[in-house]
């Protein structure tokens, strides 16, 4: 009797043929949806993570950009010019600026940022120094760790302002520092310039020797000659007397 009731119950226990094709149909169109849904949706998910992605390090290197020209010192190459070392194009600047990083002491960089170009395209290239005077040329001097701080799509190019406020697309061999430096950033497929370019502020407008005098300088940035009045010696009295 056991064995008759347990044939039945093995005859009418799981599932048939059919239900299991069925079953296994259903679970294929569900994982192809699935891969298709994913297959359109990733790239999309790739290119927004990309573009954010490119805008933060946009962001990083528009700071760094202006912390590093608002720190610009006014410093002459050598004792032969009182013109402080700074040059700048459209597309490079070089100024010396307080020594930073983990390992900087309490020295003076020269510091170049500059457009090359690799494989993919403009690179923006920040390189650095240790400034020594020297009486050669601004090209002649070794520059090294550099760091790349902008890439294709976006293009960088400089403007330097002085006290008169007159955008220039370069600053060269002047007496002074620019008072400001405008960086603006292009979309290099489209040329079109983008919100994030700004204003950077340089701080610096003196050299070390106007700054001890107490500011007394021309517009140049030159130290004022004072004249000095010529004081009466005892020949000069006794003369006087005598006459």
């Amino acid at each position: 009797m056991s064995q008759i009731r347990w044939r039945r119950r093995s005859r009418t226990a799981g599932f048939t043929l059919v239900e299991a094709l069925v079953a296994t149909l259903l679970m294929g169109m569900i994982l192809t949806a699935l891969v298709t849904v994913t297959a359109q949706w990733l790239p999309n998910w790739n290119r927004g993570f990309a573009r954010v992605q490119r805008t933060e390090l946009l962001a990083v290197a528009i700071d760094r950009l202006v912390a590093d020209f608002a720190a610009a010192e006014f410093v002459p190459p050598n004792r032969k010019t009182d013109h402080p070392l700074f040059e700048g194009t459209e597309l490079s600047a070089t100024f010396v600026r307080a020594a930073i990083g983990p390992n900087a002491g309490s020295g003076l960089d020269v510091v170049r940022i500059s457009e090359t170009a690799d494989r993919q395209g403009p690179v923006l290239v920040r390189t650095r120094g240790a400034f020594a005077p020297s009486s050669g040329s601004i090209d002649q001097l070794f520059l090294g760790d550099p760091v790349v701080l902008l890439r294709a799509p976006y293009r960088l190019s400089f403007a330097y302002a002085g006290k008169d406020g007159v955008w220039k697309g370069t600053w060269h061999d002047a007496s002074t520092l620019p008072s400001a430096v405008r960086l603006s950033v292009r979309d290099a497929a489209t040329d079109r310039a983008l919100p994030i370019s700004t204003v950077a502020v340089v701080h610096a407008d003196l050299s070390a020797e106007c700054a001890s005098a107490g500011g007394d300088c021309d517009d140049s940035g030159r130290k004022n000659k004072k004249n000095a009045q010529p004081q009466s010696t005892d020949g000069d009295r006794s003369a006087s007397r005598s006459e």
